[in-house]
Order: C-alpha cells, then sequence, then structure tokens
C-alpha cells in the first residue's frame, strides 16, 4: 500500500484501516525518521497548517522511554523535496510526545501503539498535550509504513479528530532534541 492508495480515502476507509492494522514493536522505531502525510484534513484547515511533516521516533534510554518530536517541513508538495523549516539552523520541532501501549484508547485503536503528547514535556498550557495519536503497521511484522490517528483527551472524554495521516520510513535519527520541558 501507498500513500496515493490512502490520499482520497474516506473517514470510514481510513477508519476501516486503523482498526484492523498491526500490532508495531516499538524497538523498530528506535531512532528512526518518518516522513508524514496529513489525510481526511478539510483543504481549508490543510492550507492553514501542512500536509507535510516529520515525526522522530528517539529511544531515551537516560529516561527509560521512546519518545519523539515533529518536524516542520517545508511545504513543496508531495513530489517536491522534503526540506525541514529552520530557525537558527535547527529543525523547528513541535509537539512532543512518548510512546505508550495502547490502553484506554477509543474501540477498536488497541491493536498498535499511542502517541501521547499528555508526556511529552510540552509546555503546561501548550494545547498539543490533549491529542493522541494511536498508530498502527500497515502490514504485519513490518514498521515500514504506519497509520495513525488522532483525537483529544479532554478529562475523561475522548473526541474525535478527522485527522489520519500516514507515516513511512525514511532516515535513521538525524537530529537530537530535548522536550520544551525539562
Amino acid at each position: 500500500m501507498r500513500v496515493t492508495d490512502l490520499l482520497e480515502a474516506s473517514q470510514a476507509e481510513l477508519r476501516a484501516l486503523l482498526r484492523s492494522g498491526y500490532a508495531i514493536d516499538p524497538a523498530s522505531l528506535d531512532d528512526t525518521e518518518y516522513r508524514g502525510i496529513s489525510l481526511g484534513i478539510p483543504g481549508v484547515v490543510e492550507k492553514l497548517t501542512w500536509k507535510t511533516f516529520k515525526k522522530v521516533f528517539h529511544r531515551d534510554r537516560k529516561r527509560g522511554v521512546l519518545r519523539g518530536w515533529n518536524v516542520r517541513m517545508e511545504q513543496r508538495g508531495l513530489d517536491g523535496p522534503w526540506l525541514p523549516k529552520t530557525k537558527k539552523r535547527q529543525p523547528v520541532t513541535f509537539g512532543h510526545f512518548e510512546v505508550v501501549a495502547a490502553s484506554n484508547v477509543p474501540e477498536g485503536c488497541d491493536r498498535g501503539l499511542l502517541i501521547d503528547y499528555a508526556r511529552g514535556g510540552n509546555r503546561r498550557l501548550d494545547p498539543v498535550s490533549r491529542l493522541r495519536d494511536p498508530i498502527v503497521a500497515l502490514k504485519e511484522g513490518s514498521a515500514d509504513r504506519l497509520l495513525g490517528w488522532s483525537y483529544l483527551q479532554v478529562g475523561r472524554k475522548q473526541v474525535g479528530t478527522p485527522s489520519f495521516f500516514w507515516l513511512e520510513r525514511d532516515a535513521p535519527l538525524s537530529h537530537h532534541v530535548e522536550p520544551p520541558v525539562g
């Protein structure tokens, strides 16, 4: 399966793929970077945010966790060059997270792992802290292509969003970033 197969998929089709996805061995994500493409977001919202991004996973042995962050990319289309936005020659990062077992998630989202932004060290009032992303492998035993979905955790309530995303393994970890709050 390729991302082009999913670009026009309906919310129902993406949800079905997520629910039928496969478990991911967390160790397979250690120190890797994935190209990310947003799926299912209304065009007007996408124009205000982004279509492409990177999601970076890092095995933090000091803290004993798998954590990561997102990298803002220059928006040059799906076939254009994947260049990170930079500030002072460093990639612009946001949305730090920890990767944990998928538990206490919406129905059908417990097959893979959970990207938990509440545990990522984001600033206290950063709205991204309410985001959770269940992710699954699209091929059993392979972490090369992943599918994820974002929902908001508001107290005990889980509020779905239209935001799905595709992740494709790109490269080994190229830069190390500490969470915003130590």
